[in-house]
């Protein structure tokens, strides 16, 4: 049930790479959380896209003379380790330089931020969600037999 926020200055990427942008972050997620890449968790896996207007982002109290990018994703505490929170910044980082066609020296320009949600603080239709429950229900994905595939 990871969340991201994607900010933006509005243009900074171009419209049909914004969507392959927000499906990598989502693999990245994935990957980090080692959380099977299901449809089920892909759905559960909620990008939000803030794009600013220009002059809308300010570095130094002054609109940003170039853009600026911040990825900032929620997880249930204890979903990422040290390492693989080492991991989902670096490829997230990645993910949004190859979007925007910067490159590694801009990196500067992208933020990620990890936020983790204590357990028990997360709550979904109603319920709170136990990071236990989700553990449970990753390791029922990854022990379900793979899908046929059928060649036409």
């Amino acid at each position: 049930m990871p969340l991201i926020d994607l900010y933006l200055p509005a243009d900074a990427v171009p419209s049909d790479r914004l969507p392959p942008l927000v499906d990598e972050l989502t693999t990245v997620l994935l990957r980090a959380e080692r959380a099977p890449d299901t449809e089920f968790f892909r759905g559960i896996t909620w990008v939000y896209v803030h794009e600013l207007p220009q002059g809308m982002v300010f570095t130094s109290g002054r609109p940003a003379p170039e853009p600026v990018f911040r990825v900032s994703v929620t997880v249930p505490q204890g979903a990422l380790s040290e390492r693989r929170k080492e991991e989902l910044v670096t490829e997230a980082t990645r993910a949004v330089r190859e979007a925007t066609g910067l490159g590694e020296d801009d990196s500067l320009r992208i933020w990620v931020m990890v936020n983790e949600v204590p357990d028990g603080n997360w709550g979904e239709a109603g319920n709170v969600i136990r990071f236990e429950q989700l553990r449970e229900l990753a390791t029922q994905a990854r022990e379900q037999p793979a899908a046929p595939v059928s060649v036409p």
